[in-house]
């Protein structure tokens, strides 16, 4: 296959997967991976929840296979597992940059694409990845082999390289999917809150970045218990602009339907100053202020004053989101700006908010939150609060200035 085949495949299959790029932007690996060929060659399948634009080619010095993808998420993908062919030695996949993902095949010797295409499953909308790989002299694979050119792909960078954060005067969004590890938070059969929330954080990260306008990290990017302490330590390391918690909650009695944005309660302020006051490291309590020689009385003021300025901030962030949500998915929780004195939103000066996305034990809820599409409406949603948060924001920080 041509590097102007590999352009033409990406740009057709491009057009054919708008509309499911439109709906949730996002594949999920679902299955597949490389089988050596009875009679001779490698094959590769790839099975994923949607289409997405790709491209193929190779790379010589060491030999290798890249598959391009705008945008696959490989949190369900094991290498070892995926690799069955000989010709492959090592299988590595994950996050390109913003917007794009690469798989790369490390070959033990010279082969060519011989055939690859994707097709799309009516009924379903999953895509299949079809590849097949045979072998050629080293001359031929050195011949063949570069990184195409083509329009719309100039900007990627090398399969190695991560994006570091950069503060280049867009705000840093840290993302915090509720629970994980030894504690999956609500539970209804199989489904755990820790793991829904970890799915949507990665998916509402991907939203955001694809704006242009912010930075984003995550408390835990796997499945792994992170204190809540240390979820607050995580946003003053990385100097974060605003935390957004999320979670999806159940009851034991009654019924409860909607998503609702949680502030800390004037009550659970004041308790939380004197708490983190006695119990943390002083230089985790205010972002680029180091308390460390201030006794606790007055590291007490000083945490009331950053409140005065956050607090209002938090609210103004809470009301936001929730119009943002009530645009984008229609309903919301009859009673969605709630306040309570959750660990996680006692940061005394970055903007916190806890979302609840819903509640495992409501029905409908259960299958909004495993939705996809549901999840990108919500997704959305609080990407237009966070938005138009920022505009107000601005524009009040100058009179705090004054």
């Amino acid at each position: 296959m041509s590097k102007l085949t590999c352009a033409l495949a990406a740009l057709f299959f491009s057009t054919t997967a708008s509309l499911a790029q439109e709906t949730s932007g996002l594949a999920h690996y679902i299955g597949g991976g490389f089988e050596d060929r009875f009679l001779g060659g490698t094959e590769l399948t790839l099975d994923l929840t949607q289409g997405v634009p790709w491209r193929v080619f190779t790379l010589d010095n060491p030999k290798r296979l890249v598959i391009d993808f705008r945008e696959v998420n490989w949190q369900a993908a094991d290498p070892l597992l995926m690799d069955q062919s000989d010709l492959v030695s090592e299988l590595r996949m994950g996050g390109l940059r913003p917007g794009w993902s690469r798989l790369v095949a490390v070959l033990e010797s010279a082969a060519k694409v011989d055939t690859a295409e994707v097709k799309i499953d009516p009924e379903t909308s999953q895509a299949r990845l079809s590849l097949s790989l045979s072998s050629v002299s080293d001359d031929e694979f050195a011949k063949t082999s570069g990184a195409p050119s083509d329009t719309g792909w100039t900007n990627l960078l090398p399969e190695t390289t991560q994006v570091a954060p950069v503060d280049d005067g867009t705000l840093l969004v840290l993302l915090d999917p509720g629970h994980g590890g030894i504690d999956p938070g609500a539970e209804r059969g199989a489904v755990n809150e820790a793991d829904l929330m970890l799915l949507f954080a990665h998916e509402l990260r991907d939203v955001l970045l694809r704006t242009g306008r912010y930075r984003v990290e995550l408390t835990r990017t796997t499945d792994r218990f992170v204190s809540l302490e240390g979820r607050i330590a995580l946003a003053h390391d990385l100097n974060a602009d605003l935390l957004i918690s999320l979670h999806a909650d159940a009851l034991s009695e009654g019924i409860a339907h909607g998503a609702a944005v949680y502030t800390l309660s004037q009550d659970a302020s004041d308790a939380a100053s004197q708490a983190l006051a006695e119990r943390h490291n002083r230089d985790d309590l205010l972002s680029g202020v180091d308390l460390s020689q201030a006794d606790d009385q007055v590291a007490q003021v000083l945490l009331g004053i950053a409140r005065l300025d956050n607090t209002p901030r938090s609210k103004a962030l809470a009301r936001q989101l929730v119009g943002g949500i009530r645009n984008a998915v229609g309903k919301v929780h009859k009673r969605p700006l709630r306040q309570a004195g959750f660990s996680v939103l006692k940061s005394a000066d970055i903007p916190s908010v806890l979302i609840e996305l819903g509640f495992l034990s409501t029905d409908q809820d259960l299958q909004n939150l495993q939705d996809p599409i549901w999840r990108a409406g919500m997704a959305a949603g609080i990407r237009d609060g966070i938005e138009a948060w920022a505009i107000e924001d601005e524009a009040l920080s100058r009179l705090r200035r004054q």
